[in-house]
């Protein structure tokens, strides 16, 4: 009985670049071990689609796989790196750790960047302290990684992060906000709150209101709803106070659609042109955000919201959060109305909740 595995194991060193192509891709798809070595040795074909197909079969493979891929990582050829450091990513295990944290320091952002993203599958605390200083990498993707790969270690990571925010480099107090929210840990609340009251960068500041949103603990809102008062940060606590789901935050949601008490400056959205700005972009965030905590005191206001064409769609959209709950207003509202486009956003409502449109 012929062995289909040795026979394409065989066929990757053929001549012909779709023989190999077509030998990588069966060898993924009988996913035997027997495979790895040869496979990885194609890590060095010449041909890009035989390299792609190669990497497919070892992804597919999988845990036999990753032993001889984290050997790779030291490899003087950085494209191997590259490509082994980026299946890494998607299958690495504890047993890679080592060349993994020594991959942080390569010359090669590709590798740095999969290195980070492998370190935070894998969650050892060890990987902690190797992956800080890459909060301060000049290449935004390998920062983002090494973010997320700290969230995804956890408490482990927490006084790393907690330490990084008062870092003297922003961008490495940026990214260390971003982890914190991505933690969702309520340790990360005080000191993000910190952080939103007294760094001195904008970009911190706001991130800080985002982290918070993510992390979704109630302490913060008092303090989301002082910093509403501010521009630049009045829509992001918004959606935040959303994310949140805390009651208290109605009234003052609904006054926000009411347009009451609007600050006295709005910034201009960048790219909008002059006829959108903040206070706009703040009214379809204070709808979205009472449709995300759906208290009914807030059905009235999102009913007149539609009547308006900026918060028409997010009103909309807000309602139909509620289910059922706004057949009866939504019906009395399309018996009145003759704006054939509040007519239409009322008729889509009403089918998303349920309505029959027959019935219309």
């Amino acid at each position: 009985m012929a062995d289909t595995v040795a026979e394409q194991i065989a066929a990757l060193k053929d001549e012909d670049w779709a023989i190999r192509e077509e030998a990588a891709t069966m060898l993924g798809t009988l996913r035997d071990p027997r495979a790895v070595a040869p496979l990885v040795s194609v890590l060095r074909d010449g041909d890009r689609a035989v390299r792609d197909a190669a990497i497919g079969a070892l992804l597919a493979i999988g845990e036999p796989a990753v032993t001889p891929l984290g050997a790779c990582l030291s490899d003087p050829v950085l494209t191997v790196q590259e490509l082994a450091s980026s299946v890494l990513a998607t299958i690495a295990d504890a047993r890679v750790l080592a060349p993994l944290i020594a991959a942080l320091k390569s010359p090669d952002w590709i590798v740095r960047m999969h290195a980070a993203k492998a370190l935070g599958r894998i969650q050892d605390p060890g990987a902690v302290a190797p992956l800080v200083p890459l909060l301060q990498d000049k290449v935004k993707a390998v920062r983002e990684e090494t973010s997320t790969a700290l969230a995804a270690i956890g408490e482990a990571a927490l006084s790393s992060l907690l330490g990084a925010l008062t870092h003297a480099e922003w961008l490495v107090r940026l990214h260390a906000v971003e982890a914190l929210g991505k933690t969702k840990l309520p340790e990360a609340v005080d000191p993000l709150l910190s952080a939103l009251f007294n760094d001195p960068d904008r970009a911190i500041r706001e991130d800080a209101v985002r982290a918070l949103g993510q992390i979704g603990d109630a302490r913060a809102v008092e303090f989301l709803v002082m910093v509403m008062k501010e521009p630049g940060l009045r829509p992001l606590a918004i959606e935040a106070l959303g994310r949140i789901g805390d009651r208290r935050a109605v009234p003052v949601l609904i006054d926000v659609l009411k347009g009451v008490e609007r600050p006295e400056v709005s910034r201009p959205i960048d790219g909008c042109g002059d006829r959108w700005d903040e206070d706009m972009l703040t009214l379809g965030a204070a709808a979205k955000a009472l449709g995300a905590i759906r208290d009914e005191a807030a059905i009235p206001s999102l009913m007149k919201a539609l009547q308006y064409t900026v918060t028409r769609a997010d009103a909309a959209d807000a309602l139909i959060r509620f289910g059922g709950t706004v057949i009866a207003p939504l019906l009395a509202l399309l018996a009145r109305e003759s704006d054939d486009n509040i007519r239409y956003h009322v008729k889509d409502t009403l089918a998303k909740v349920g309505w029959r449109p027959g019935r219309i």
